[in-house]
């Protein structure tokens, strides 16, 4: 199992518009092709304007093949374009749990 943390910094005070559209359109269209959502989380206390998503993968070919059809997707690329100009910078992570992570076990869906 492998999990990808998606880390956005936003333009300052966005956080409220890019969850709104991301709750009405984006996220359908991820979990369509995505699958396993692990959890969306904005920061609060700490680094400010953060949005981390997770999502989990059976293997890093999983990963690749399901991203592939998120981009292939014409309604994602129609959506992009309704959050791009609020993100600042984009980070990424492939992680793997430790053998005793509670989620180590969890199977995607």
């Amino acid at each position: 199992m492998f999990y990808e943390i998606r880390t956005y910094r936003l333009k300052n005070g966005a956080i409220p518009e890019y969850l709104k559209v991301v709750g009405e359109i984006g996220i359908a269209i991820q979990k369509k092709h995505l699958g396993n959502l692990v959890g969306y989380f904005s920061s609060e206390i700490g680094p400010i304007n953060e949005i981390v998503h997770i999502w989990g993968y059976t293997s890093l070919d999983d990963r690749h093949a399901r991203r592939a059809r998120l981009t292939a997707d014409p309604e994602w690329q129609a959506f992009l374009p309704k959050i791009r100009d609020l993100i600042v910078t984009a980070e990424n992570k492939i992680m793997s749990p430790a053998s005793f992570s509670p989620l180590g076990g969890q199977e995607p869906t």
